[in-house]
Order: structure tokens, then sequence, then C-alpha cells
């Protein structure tokens, strides 16, 4: 059983953390907010810690799972950062959805101390998190993520190593790109079916053991159709994530158009109050548009 930091214990640090405890491992935990880490602490055996620095003493892993990429070298950096308590030799893994760039660069600064990265995003959402079956992507050294995976398989059921430094971040841009098409075609189809008068229900029987079968359809068809989107991932989370992808398109040169027009649904999302809406609700904007459709063809 390995000594282990955690660090951020919103939605899926907490339950991550968590299963580190369950398995065995020596859990020391922090996070900005005091409520969260009381809450951790009150459910699972570990300590408490007042900084990042601290957490990371006597570790021989650090794991992250904070907001975006100011918050991964907020806790990393500084003297009260995750890097200066973190023994030589020890694996520092940033379980951030963030940008290859920041990944790249700080695996660089913790080579340059003597200690290891590994940018190992995942998916999965909140009950995958929850149920110890994330799906996490990883950029880095092979000989460092076959010691940190043992560790990892805590919380998850696959693992890949992808590459190089920032591969994992990659890796979770094309997993972010992939559901924001799929959850558009699959918001309008049920739209679709609504308008046109079929029973949106017995559609998807029919038509979800065919090429048009999806996770998103097999699990959020039925919410999505009643209107119910508290169910996972915010939209103002996957705007943050769609804002990278794009970022990095930009650097790579790949078009991107779907995912463009889908961030821009996601604005008009938030313009409608959801932001903490899951990104089910593209089915909410179609719905709004139609309503607004039908007031203007009623106008005199």
């Amino acid at each position: 059983m390995a000594t282990v930091a955690f660090i951020g214990l919103g939605v899926m640090g907490a339950p991550m953390a968590g299963h580190l405890a369950d398995a065995g491992h020596r859990v020391r935990v922090w996070n900005r907010s005091a409520a969260p880490l009381e809450a951790w602490l009150a459910r699972y055996p570990g300590v408490g810690t007042s900084s990042p620095r601290e957490a990371a003493e006597g570790a021989e892993f650090v794991m992250t799972c904070v907001g975006d990429d100011p918050d991964v070298e907020a806790v990393m950096l500084g003297t009260q950062g995750a890097f200066a308590g973190l023994a030589r030799e020890g694996i520092w893994i940033d379980h951030t959805t963030g940008s290859a760039a920041l990944a790249q660069r700080l695996a660089g600064e913790a080579a340059s101390v003597g200690l290891h990265a590994l940018d190992a995003p995942v998916s999965g959402g909140q009950s995958g998190a929850e149920q110890g079956t994330l799906t996490v992507m990883v950029g880095g050294e092979r000989t460092v993520f076959e010691r940190a995976e043992p560790v990892i398989r805590s919380y998850a059921r696959r693992i890949r190593l992808l590459g190089a430094a920032g591969a994992g971040q990659l890796g979770k841009m094309v997993n972010q790109i992939c559901i924001a098409g799929l959850l558009q075609g699959l918001a309008e189809g049920l739209h679709f079916a609504e308008r046109a008068g079929l029973d949106p229900e017995a559609v998807i029987e029919a038509i979800s053991a065919g090429a048009a079968q999806s996770w998103q359809m097999e699990h959020r068809h039925r919410s999505m159709l009643a209107g119910e989107f508290d169910f996972g991932f915010a939209v103002e989370w996957m705007r943050k994530d769609l804002r990278i992808c794009l970022e990095e398109a930009r650097r790579n040169g790949s078009a991107l158009p779907v995912t463009a027009l889908v961030d821009q649904f996601y604005a008009e999302v938030m313009t409608l109050g959801g932001a903490r809406w899951d990104t089910s609700s593209l089915i909410a904007r179609l719905r709004h548009l139609a309503g607004e459709s039908q007031r203007s063809a009623a106008s005199p």
C-alpha cells in the first residue's frame, strides 16, 4: 500500500480519494474550501492537511483533480505547492482536464527537480468516480506509468498510456469532441421524434440496437425526454473543455466545425439558466427554439 496525497475533493475527486482509502492506501487530502475536506474525513480514513505542500510531504504519489489550468498551477507551484513537498522520485498524477501545453510544461518542471509527472484526465463522470469505473487517458513515461497504474486502478476500470507528456490531455480532447457531436445528434433526434408525433421511447427501442446506439442514448434519453438535467457533468465545465479543444485545434491546424457549433449551442443553454445543467440539456435549447417559432407563427 502506498502513501498518496489527493488534492481537490469535488464531485469527482472526493469519491476517487475515497476509493484509494478503501483500498488500504494511506491517504492525505487537501481541498481549497473546508466543508468538502471535513465531509471527506468524516467518511473515510485519512489525514487532512493545511496546504498542497503539506499533503505532498511523505507521499509517493500526488493526485490532483481541480478545475482548470490556473487551478493546477496554484496547487502545484510556489512555496506551498505540492512540488515543494513531494520527495525526489515522487509521481504527480494530474486528473484535471486541462491543456496539453500546461501538462508538457509542468512535466518539464517536475523533471528538473527530480520528480515525475503523468497527465491523466478521466472520463466516466460523477457516477464513474463513485463506482470506481473511470477511464483514464495517460501521457508520460512508460516506466512511471507502470509504477502508478496499480494505484490508479483503485478508481479506474480502463487505463491507457497514449504517449508522452500531454498525450493524456489530447486523448481527453478527442473524447469531448466526440461526446459533443453525439449529444447534439441525440438531442436533435429526440426533438424531431417529439415534433413528428412519434413515441420517442418506441423509436429509441427500435434504433438502439443498431448503428445509432451510444452510451448517451442508453443512459440519457429518458432524462432528456423528461427535461431532467442533473445527472452529471455541467454545461459550464463542458464549455471549458471545448474551449481547450478549440484552442488546441487552432494550434495543430485541425478543423472542428461541429465542435465549434455545439460550443455555441451550450452558450445558448447557459443563457437559459443551464450553466449547471448536465451536458444532455442541448434538447432544452431545441425546445426553446421550437416554442419561439410557434409564438412567431401565431403572431399577427
